[in-house]
């Protein structure tokens, strides 16, 4: 999400300042290739990059492609194939082995509606379903568009494919007849990004936060201390709550996608709010700390008539983070945020090169 987030950013300045642009889609992709299809980038008229649409071998042939559907105020489909193991012709060498297809849409101030269906879907605490639509046949192509909102004709096919998306968790394609034309649909799954709260607002706690910025997570710090949770320490999160712990649970906010890590340094604060978080669904609890502080906590709290289930335990991951052999701050930090993203993804982290199957889900 922090990709999106940064593209409707960019074309906010690029209206601020009169410039028009262009939004390139990955919406297929075949065989081996750095990004995946809902990868996007932003082009604007004088060759402004903002995201990515592959590891870079792409992007200086993109910026052509986008500037010519600018000139010609049109959508427009290009499809790259590395397959041929002589693809130097192209001018770009991929060295993917794939064929990869990208959406070039025009927007500006009058045709934004592409970069406001992005902008709802990162403004949104929900799951949502993004629909790109194209012609396999290079004629008149769909483009970006919200298909619980879709007033045009094949309305509710369009809500029948986003729907069987929404209860897969997973994109999809599929194609639709419009008129007289073929759309290739892009069905896209989007989550919303981690929300994070990070329970201590010591030094330790600036590399976790910075770094969960960095990855587009809503980062929220929580402390006692006023002289540590402000805005000189942390200017980039989305809030700061300074109070007891049951002063602040109520002000707190959980869905599938937040993750919470205790890491005050102080052995009451972190254990009454552990006790008060039984009462919710959270899907990451992180300790800081050895093995001996969790079990400890979780002996204290039982003593006060407070279990927790077998669920709720395995949801406990304390102490915190992957074994990455780190020792900083900064390390602590990577390690933490790599095994929220796990858990989170439902990933069993292992080296890439051990996996025998693709490394990303096949769309």
């Amino acid at each position: 999400m922090k990709e999106i987030k940064d593209i409707v950013r960019a074309f906010d300045e690029a209206v601020k300042s009169g410039k028009k642009a262009a939004l390139a889609t990955v919406v297929h992709v075949a065989g081996s290739s750095y990004r995946r299809p809902g990868a996007r980038m932003l082009v604007t008229e004088d060759g402004k990059l903002t995201g990515a649409i592959s590891g870079g071998c792409l992007e200086g042939d993109a910026l052509r492609k986008a500037v010519l559907a600018i000139t010609q105020d049109k959508k427009k489909l290009v499809i790259y194939d590395t397959t041929d193991e002589e693809d130097a012709r192209l001018g770009i060498q991929l060295g993917c082995n794939g064929i990869v297809s990208i959406l070039f849409e025009p927007v500006d101030a009058r045709s934004a509606e592409p970069i406001n269906i992005l902008r709802q879907a990162i403004a949104q605490r929900t799951a949502g379903v993004i629909i790109t639509g194209y012609s396999p046949d290079n004629k008149t192509h769909l483009g970006t568009i919200d298909p619980f909102q879709w007033k045009g004709e094949a309305q509710q096919e369009m809500r029948d494919e986003a729907a069987k998306t929404m209860n897969a968790g997973i994109s999809a394609h599929c194609r639709i007849i419009i008129g007289n034309d073929l759309q290739q649909l892009f069905v896209e799954f989007c989550m919303p990004p981690v929300a994070l709260i990070v329970v201590g607002a010591g030094n330790d706690a600036i590399p976790l936060v910075d770094m969960a910025h960095l990855l587009g997570w809503v980062v929220t710090v929580v402390d006692g201390r006023p002289t540590h949770a402000n805005r000189q320490r942390f200017a980039d999160v989305a809030r700061l709550q300074v109070g007891k712990p049951g002063e602040i649970i109520t002000q707190l906010s959980f869905d599938q996608r937040t993750a919470i890590v205790l890491m005050t340094h102080n052995y009451n604060y972190d254990l009454e709010l552990l006790g008060l978080l039984k009462a919710y669904s959270i899907h990451y609890i992180g300790l800081l700390g050895p093995a001996a502080k969790r079990d400890r906590m979780l002996q204290e709290l039982s003593e006060k008539d407070i279990h927790f289930t077998e669920d709720q335990l395995n949801r406990i991951y304390g102490p915190t983070g992957l074994d990455l052999g780190a020792e900083t701050a900064a390390e602590i930090a990577l390690s933490i945020c790599s095994e929220i993203m796990a858990v989170l993804q439902q990933r069993d982290p292992v080296h890439l090169k051990q996996k025998s199957e693709p490394i990303h889900r096949q769309v």
